[in-house]
């Protein structure tokens, strides 16, 4: 059968979906040609199987959730504590039961065009979700960590409904007052905290990236407000902008010049 196609032809079964007649008779294919094509096509089939597993991984704590009885669970993380400027962001995510996006972890070890993609891609299939932003200006009057759980209750509160389990990346939140969950590097480890993880850095991405456009000098584009070395020097050469943390030390020490 597969002598009857070109190998052109048989790329384009292979990327439409293979048969199982299909695919034996490929394999028997004893073109060169045809051959590096199921070699290639075994590869991506495996890397497909390891991001589906990996997705079932991080999807253990959701199931335990649900088989205790919960129906809305909303993971929750944050973008933007450790930088010297910009506002800290936080999102809450509820997925549906059936939600499946293979490659989805860590906003960070994502590259640019997986978030974006992603981004949209959460947004129109969640349930419900929920952005808030915290300013430089607040941060310094309440300090990081109140204005991270500030921005992550403002995010719960934009859901509909409401949820009954929360689980967070790292940070305690008896705030909510509601059933949570904390876990250190929630977001490699529950697909609902990756989400949020998504939502959280690309929307604050975003804001830094019109940041910078309005004050160049600092390459808030490129290090989004992180203390890089460019960013230091801005800092000692220019001053503060009216979005830099003056209570982080960095900060305070280009004050003082």
């Amino acid at each position: 059968m597969s002598y009857t196609y070109t190998i052109a032809q048989i790329k384009q079964h292979i990327e439409a979906g293979l048969t199982t007649e299909e695919e034996l008779a490929f394999r028997r294919d004893a073109r060169k040609g045809v051959q590096q094509l199921m070699r290639k096509y075994d590869r991506e089939r495996a890397k497909q199987e390891e991001l589906r597993q990996q997705f079932n991984d991080m999807s253990k704590w959701e199931r335990e959730c649900r088989a205790r009885g919960k129906r809305y669970i909303a993971g929750i993380d944050e973008a933007g504590r450790g930088p010297l400027a910009g506002p800290v962001v936080a999102a809450a995510v509820m997925l549906p039961e059936d939600f499946y996006l293979p490659g989805l972890t860590d906003s960070k070890q994502l590259t640019l065009a997986e978030r974006e993609h992603f981004f949209t891609y959460i947004q129109e299939h969640a349930v419900s979700y929920g952005i808030a932003m915290v300013d430089s200006k607040t941060i310094d009057e309440i300090n990081i960590l109140q204005a991270t759980k500030q921005a992550m209750l403002q995010a719960i509160q934009q859901l509909n409904p409401t949820p009954d389990q929360l689980l967070i990346d790292a940070v305690p939140l008896p705030e909510a007052s509601l059933t949570y969950q904390s876990m250190p590097k929630g977001d490699q480890r529950s697909i609902s905290i990756a989400a949020a993880s998504v939502l959280a850095k690309v929307s604050r991405d975003r804001y830094m990236s019109q940041l910078g456009q309005q004050y160049p000098g600092y390459h808030l584009e490129k290090n989004m407000g992180y203390g890089t070395k460019a960013h230091l020097d801005a800092l000692r050469n220019q001053g503060v902008t009216p979005y830099h943390r003056l209570s982080f030390a960095p900060v305070k020490a280009a004050v003082k010049l």
